[in-house]
């Protein structure tokens, strides 16, 4: 296989004259996920060695772990890339996800929660609760992933499992309680559960307990849904993992799955094979694909050629993927990270993050500007694999351009195509990525009769929407003005048609109506309301105006009550709005609601305002009207349709410009 997966498989050798699994075994897919340094590694090498898929103990420190294979994971101690990984324990198989915990590696993390049944959440017993755990505590919470929590690092001086307990319940807002090791039902352990449900609350307040079989089914309903049970120990010295694999064995059941019915499943990573090509990561959910099958994808239907299941000595043809498995998929060449497989290949869902999206977009150039074709197609394929690496060309410019989380993902990147590609390359400065909206509703019109041969009229309306509507699309022109065939058309092309609009940025919270058009029998060419759509929305947009929108960011603040003020002339600083506020231990609780262009440096402000005990959370929250009284445009990539010479002839290929980036 060429270069390092997004998700690489990883493995230690199996240990001799280990039992065989049972006929009855259980397939788990599981995450470990964290704020950056909990020592997620090193938990994964933990569960690993002592279940014997590893002979040999692996140390972040010495470079040698079997997850952290890339040279910059080994040098910095930080994973930045997921790894999959298998160990079996009792009746369980677990395919184990390492994840990063850096939040500019958060599609890493977005794409294993599409394949997990459940997780382990990591919290640092030194640093206790961090704003990243509090992002990934709620992304699980959102998709209902039962998880548990294993405080680690208890070895540490100092360390109080108890108070990051307490931490945890007030940070994350959840029912945690610290899991026995016996089969004894605490109180606290009842109250957590009686919180969520009122019948056990009349059972536990007329016996003064619950019995363990009560306690147990509750627990399993709860999780996912606001309960959490806590371990603690220590990943370093083994501490507390023999209790953690038991909990895993106990706790974190995978979801019934049937092989019998129809396949259905997610994309979640993607491999190039020298011999194979393009590989697929597949978590099927339901049914059993076969080598030679045909599956559904998205508006199209793919031959699989081989499937490689995942087994702790490695990776092995398998010839098919049963329900609840995960394995690759070889036959897809055009497949993307994402991608729905199966009975739900269509279905459409929002392509923006749980976790983060891309707010930052930077130019990407070659050191040796005869290696643009080879970069264009190296960024490609990365995007095809991380499907929130969004990649702008511009044939016009020849300029590209990719979307970052941040820049410790920009010095990755670097590294990765060098790595990977031979690619040296130099970036530019960061820029924040706006979107705009029509200022007002107007009109839009083409007229596509000359040069003949061609023949498209269409007539928009446009108006703009709420924020946060996105697109809305209706086309209410008579069939026997406007073809069913090319009206199809005209909607296929108005995504491409908004990518850019008169400021230059993507054009969201719109409405667009096509309420008339024209074709000809005889001298509309196939191609000719593709190249319409974009000329009558852009000149609906032109009579309109535009709003510039930027990216808004909610958050969470806590710091001590002395820094109140000054928090309070941080958020003024940065046009923030605060919505809601309150005192408790000392400590004061901030919600908030502040542009990401003022606010991208202000965790690192936090902290220094509060010499450290300042704890931000912070989420994607849509975009708003930018009020910063300032005009941000960006150079248009393409021919602009209402240069309408240059633009025909553009989508004709009669100059050098290229269809593809022509609106």
């Amino acid at each position: 296989m060429t270069g390092e997966p997004p998700c690489a498989i990883l493995y230690g050798n199996k240990a001799k004259g280990r039992p065989k699994m049972p006929q009855d075994t259980r397939t788990l897919c599981m995450g470990l996920l964290a704020h950056v340094d909990a020592g997620k590694t090193t938990l994964t090498e933990r569960l690993l060695f002592d279940t014997g898929a590893v002979r040999v103990l692996g140390s972040v420190d010495e470079g040698n772990t079997h997850t952290d294979t890339l040279d910059i994971e080994r040098a910095r101690g930080i994973s930045v890339e997921s790894a999959l990984t298998v160990f079996e324990y009792r009746d369980l198989r677990v395919n184990l996800l390492d994840t990063p915990g850096h939040i500019d590696f958060s599609a890493q993390v977005e794409r294993a929660l599409w394949a997990l049944d459940a997780a382990v959440l990591l919290v640092s017993a030194p640093d206790g609760v961090q704003p990243y755990t509090i992002t990934l505590s709620r992304a699980l919470e959102r998709l209902h992933i039962p998880y548990l929590i294993f405080i680690n690092k208890c070895d540490r001086p100092g360390s109080d499992p108890e108070a990051v307990l307490d931490e945890i319940r007030e940070a994350l807002h959840v029912r945690a309680f610290m899991l026995p090791a016996t089969q004894t039902v605490t109180d606290a352990w009842s109250e957590a559960l009686c919180d969520g449900d009122d019948v056990l609350t009349e059972i536990y307040l007329e016996n003064g307990s619950l019995s363990f079989d009560q306690a147990r089914k509750a627990t399993l309903e709860q999780l996912g849904y606001g309960l959490v049970p806590v371990l603690y120990g220590s990943a370093a010295t083994g501490d507390g993992s023999g209790r953690l694999l038991e909990a895993i064995s106990d706790w974190l059941r995978p979801a019934p799955k049937d092989p019998g019915t129809a396949p259905d499943g997610r994309i979640f990573g993607i491999i190039q094979d020298r011999a194979l090509g393009r590989g697929a990561y597949v978590k099927l959910e339901s049914g059993t694909v076969r080598n030679r099958d045909s599956v559904k994808l998205p508006g199209r239907t793919g031959r699989v050629l081989q499937i490689r299941g995942i087994f702790p000595g490695g990776v092995r043809d398998t010839g098919e993927l049963k329900a609840g498995d995960v394995g690759i998929v070889f036959g897809w060449p055009d497949c993307r990270t994402g991608e729905r497989v199966g009975e739900s290949a269509d279905l459409e869902e929002a392509a923006e993050g749980i976790l983060q999206q891309p707010l930052l977009r930077v130019r990407v150039d070659p050191e040796d500007p005869e290696d643009l074709p080879e970069l264009r197609a190296a960024l490609e394929q990365l995007s095809a694999e991380d499907p929130l690496l969004d990649v702008y060309w511009s044939a016009r410019l020849r300029t590209l351009e990719v979307g970052i989380m941040g820049m410790i993902q920009q010095e990755i990147l670097l590294d990765m195509l060098q790595r990977r590609f031979g690619l040296k390359v130099v970036f530019g400065s960061p820029q924040i990525i706006y979107r705009e909206t029509p200022a007002m509703p107007a009109e839009g019109v083409c007229i596509y009769t000359m040069p003949k041969p061609c023949w498209a009229m269409l007539w928009v309306r446009i108006a703009p929407l709420p924020r946060g509507s996105g697109v809305r699309y209706r086309c209410t022109a008579a069939v026997d003005r406007l073809s069913p065939r090319y009206r199809r058309q005209v909607e296929q092309t108005v995504p491409l048609a908004l990518r850019q609009g008169r400021l230059g940025w993507e054009v969201t919270d719109i409405d667009i109506e096509v309420y008339d058009g024209e074709d000809h029998v005889f001298h509309t060419h196939p191609r000719d309301f593709i190249l319409a759509t974009p000329w009558a929305i852009q000149d609906a947009l032109r009579n309109a105006g535009s709003k510039l929108l930027e990216p808004m960011l909610r958050a969470e603040i806590t710091v001590p009550e002395s820094a109140g003020p000054k928090l309070m002339n941080e958020l003024l600083q940065m046009r923030a709005s605060y919505e809601e506020t309150s005192a408790d231990g000392g400590y004061l609780r901030v919600l908030a609601r502040m542009p990401a262009s003022s606010s991208l440096d202000f965790p690192q402000r936090l902290a220094a305002l509060t010499s450290g005990k300042g704890r931000i959370w912070t989420r994607f929250d849509g975009y708003e009207e930018c009020t910063d009284g300032e005009t941000h445009t960006t150079p248009r990539r393409g021919v602009d349709p209402l240069d309408t010479a240059k633009y025909i002839l553009a989508m004709r290929n009669a100059v050098d410009a290229g269809a593809e980036d022509s609106w």
